[in-house]
């Protein structure tokens, strides 16, 4: 019987390492990633001051210091968010040809269910969906500005599985 203790708390201490639960982050503070754990996808909260945007996301590569920037645009008929992912755009004016040039990727974001029932990814005060889907991320990324050198140069999933919830 005396281990019986040593064991519940070793169990109490394995279960406060495991990530929180999706349903109990908000999509403003979700982080995700993908399978192989060289792409982080972290949520961050646009509050009220963003009138167009629904949410806000960075990218990080993993043991290169890269990040790049999204957004999540409410758009198309009939209305679903629409992402754009970006590295090192240009700010102010810029053009078509400047803002072309740094995106990454571009399209829909699909959240998927703990069911794997895939759907449109909600506004920031929603509950974390258990997954995230960027169709065509990995190989937009190949082909981006991103990619080479010192940049990205492991290949990314287009899908993130819920690491967390950032405090």
């Amino acid at each position: 019987m005396s281990g019986r203790p040593a064991i519940l708390a070793s169990f109490a201490l394995a279960l406060a390492a495991l990530p929180a639960l999706a349903e109990d982050c908000k999509q403003a503070r979700a982080i995700y990633t993908d399978p192989a754990g060289g792409y982080e996808l972290r949520f961050e909260p646009v509050g009220s001051e963003a009138a167009v945007t629904s949410n806000h996301f960075k990218i990080s590569v993993q043991g290169t210091g890269l990040s790049l920037d999204g957004v999540v645009l409410p758009s198309g008929e009939p209305e679903r968010p629409n992402g754009i992912v970006m590295h090192n755009c240009p700010t102010g004016d810029v053009t078509g040809a400047e803002l072309t040039a740094c995106t990454v990727w571009q399209g829909p974001i699909y959240a998927v269910d703990s069911a794997g029932t895939i759907g449109l990814l909600q506004a920031e005060d929603a509950a974390a969906a258990p997954q995230i889907l960027l169709p065509d991320f990995g190989p937009s990324l190949r082909a981006s500005s991103a990619w080479g050198e010192g940049k990205a140069t492991s290949d990314s999933s287009d899908v993130f599985r819920f690491k967390g919830c950032a405090g």
